[in-house]
Order: C-alpha cells, then structure tokens, then sequence
C-alpha cells in the first residue's frame, strides 16, 4: 500500500464549497477596481480580484528527495480559492499545500470564475544556462543524462506562462519561461499592464540581458522580481542569490516595506516599466514558520 501522505491533500481539508457557491451568487460581474498582490517568497503570489476571489501562484516545497533542501521548511498551508502551477519543478508545484476550492496544474486554455480569468499557454522551461552561477543544463546532463533542451525534453522541462485579467488589469505570471518564446506565445501576452519575473543575481532563470529583452518587449507598467534569495526563507544550498545587483542597475525602484501592495488600472496610466521590489517581505509569520522547521 502506498503512502497516504503522497499526492493531493484536499481530501483531508475540513474546509467546504460554500464561500465558492456564494461566490458563484455574488462575483459575476467583471469590472475595474483594486487588485491586491500578495508576495510569498520563491515564485509565490496571492491575487485578489475586486470582488474577493483569492489566486496562489507556484506554490513552493522542499524536493521531495529531500537531498537538496531550498527552504527552511515547506510552503505554509494556505487558504486560497484558486490554486495553480506553471510547471512540474518542486519549487513551483506544491498545489497539496494549499488548502484550496480549485487546483489547477499546468494550465492550458482558459479557466473563468467571477471576476478572474485566467489563461495558460504552452511554451517551454529556460535551459539557457550560459550566464548563470553554476551551469545546471550540463550539470543535468552530466549526472541524470538527460537532455533538457527544447522540443524533445522531458515533461518537468515544460511551463505555462499565466495570464491573469482582473479588475481592468492584465498579469502575467512569467514564472520560469524561457525568454525567446515563438511569435504566437508573444502574441498571446500583449498588452500587460504587470509582470511577475524571475529576476536574481545569479542569473539563475534568466540573464539580465533576456530580463531586458522581455521588459523591452511586453513593456509593462509594472514589473515585480521573483525566484531570488531571502536569507530567512531560503538556504543557501539553493545558490540563489539576492537581486540587489541588478536593481542598482535600474533606475525607477520601488522599495516596497511590507508584503502587499495594491493595484488599480487608473493609478497605473501613467507609469512605464517602474519595479516594484517585496525584498525579504512575505506574507505569511515567519517566525512561526521557522520554529515549525526545527
């Protein structure tokens, strides 16, 4: 008998369906209002719409091998409407760690619920390593012999990109995606008002130079940085590193001081590619979090 500890969690939630059946009477309506952003360190992000309805994006856990721990201890269990990955790496897919009315992994196509639309479209994981720390596409090949490179690479080698469209805004959750998607994907994602990129100075996803070419190219109002090194959240065996090297290369920052910020479509009519930094800020206790761990 296999372990009743291994795959999803929702059966052993208490949780029920009712604030989503009121919901289903009371959220319908689509229209512009605040869009509050939560961050959860690592790729991890909360939305919520207007009108209530709660989003977690990539969701994190330690590997499951337990051999090569990024944090402290895993994701938090977590109230949230929506769950969703981008992609099959731990550091993006602990959906059992949510305690959540929909799960949704790998999205391809369009989910709708109230006031939230989300879309997913296919595309490919970064395996561009030349300009990171270490070189984890030789690394896998030279150690687990397997080949990441696009189109014959293995599923966890595969990612959805993440639109999200609520209250007049349009998200896109980049997550690890690599920078030169095709000219359908790029079509897929005008428009964006906020994007959520990964961005640490060990170039660990993406370099800088393919930072720039995607800012250059969605040319967003709002770009929030994601996936770097916070030392109580993250270990250092991760290889990580803070995005402090490449913020002082930037020239419209905002420090923001704690793990919220809130967004509407009319504050952000005149602002042009302005980065929005959580730092070490997330939103959940992290000193419960951290005495759990030990």
């Amino acid at each position: 008998m296999g372990s009743i500890d291994a795959g999803l969690s929702g059966w052993r939630m208490t949780s029920n369906h009712n604030r989503m059946m009121e919901l289903q009477r009371t959220s319908m309506k689509a229209g512009a209002g605040a869009v509050k952003v939560d961050y959860f360190g690592s790729s991890a992000f909360k939305i919520t719409s207007p009108s209530g309805i709660t989003l977690m994006i990539d969701p994190w856990r330690n590997h499951p091998s337990r051999k090569w721990d990024w944090y402290f201890d895993d994701f938090p269990l977590t109230e949230v409407d929506i769950g969703i990955s981008s992609h099959a790496h731990f550091d993006h897919d602990a959906l059992h760690l949510l305690d959540a009315h929909v799960l949704l992994d790998r999205l391809i196509g369009t989910f709708t619920f109230g006031d939230l639309k989300i879309t997913g479209i296919a595309d490919k994981h970064a395996t561009d390593s030349s300009a990171a720390v270490y070189d984890f596409k030789r690394i896998i090949k030279e150690f687990d012999n397997i080949d990441i490179t696009p189109p014959n690479n293995p599923r966890s080698w595969d990612h959805c990109l993440l639109l999200i469209e609520t209250g007049g805004l349009k998200i896109l959750a980049w997550g690890d995606n690599r920078h030169n998607p095709p000219e359908e994907v790029w079509a897929a994602v005008s428009d964006i008002d906020i994007v959520l990129l990964p961005i640490d100075d060990s170039q660990h996803v993406i370099s800088f130079a393919h930072a720039k070419g995607i800012i250059e190219r969605l040319s967003p109002s709002i770009i929030i940085p994601h996936h770097y090194y916070i030392f109580d959240v993250t270990v250092r065996q991760s290889t990580l590193q803070p995005a402090d090297g490449w913020l002082t290369t930037q020239a419209n920052v905002v420090r923001l001081t704690n793990s919220s910020v809130t967004y509407q479509p009319k504050d952000l009519i005149n602002v042009d590619k302005r980065i929005d930094f959580f730092d070490g800020n997330v939103a959940f206790d992290k000193k419960k979090w951290l005495s759990n761990s030990r």
